[in-house]
């Protein structure tokens, strides 16, 4: 299923439609700040290993991160976040990083595996925050861009449709993706060190 919703004002009845299949299980492929992401409810394992076999990847080698809607999710699935990492946190986002931050214990243990750090983003657009809202926990989440596929096929949202719709439950046509991904902080430490330089640029 292609549905088309717009970044300004998303319609509520398609995103209560897109919660549902999201609650059942179904996999989306969605808009974000940056590059088009795939996703599914953190809570379903199924949705999650199927995700993960998608990837080619074992759940808990992946780097998965957890989309959020706002600041009230970090609490939710980080260890007690220092003063000076949070307040670098809300000078940056809603925006285009995913910040590395350690994971308490209601983080799906699938998740984990040896790893104790979870990677949260929040991006700055409204279509998929307001997918996360509706839904009550956060939706994981993986980037479809691959560096060694034709450029369209990572950006056009109907391309996308066309390679991804027997995987996919729903994609989200937003309008045009980019091809810069987000940038990742590791703020899990004693230093706050740049993982990944993408389209963000840190504000301290």
């Amino acid at each position: 299923m292609l549905v088309r919703l717009y970044n300004e004002n998303p319609n509520p009845r398609d995103i209560r439609d897109v919660v549902e299949i999201l609650r059942q299980g179904g996999v989306i492929i969605y808009p974000t700040d940056t590059v088009y992401g795939m996703g599914c409810d953190i809570t379903n394992q199924k949705a999650v290993e199927k995700v993960a076999r998608l990837k080619g990847i074992k759940v808990e080698k992946s780097n998965f991160s957890f989309i959020c809607s706002d600041f009230s999710h970090l609490s939710d699935f980080t260890k007690p976040i220092p003063n000076h990492i949070f307040k670098l946190i809300r000078k940056n986002l809603p925006g285009p990083f995913t910040f590395i931050l350690e994971a308490n214990n209601n983080v799906p243990k699938y998740f984990k595996g040896k790893k104790k750090t979870v990677g949260i983003r929040i991006p700055d657009n409204n279509i998929i925050r307001a997918i996360v809202e509706e839904l009550g926990n956060p939706i994981m989440s993986t980037s479809i861009h691959d560096e060694d596929e034709i450029i369209e096929y990572t950006t056009d949202p109907e391309l996308i449709y066309e390679k991804y719709q027997d995987v996919a439950d729903v994609v989200i046509d937003g309008g045009y993706g980019e091809l810069v991904p987000s940038t990742i902080v590791d703020c899990s430490g004693n230093d706050i060190e740049i993982v990944r330089e993408g389209k963000g640029i840190l504000e301290y």
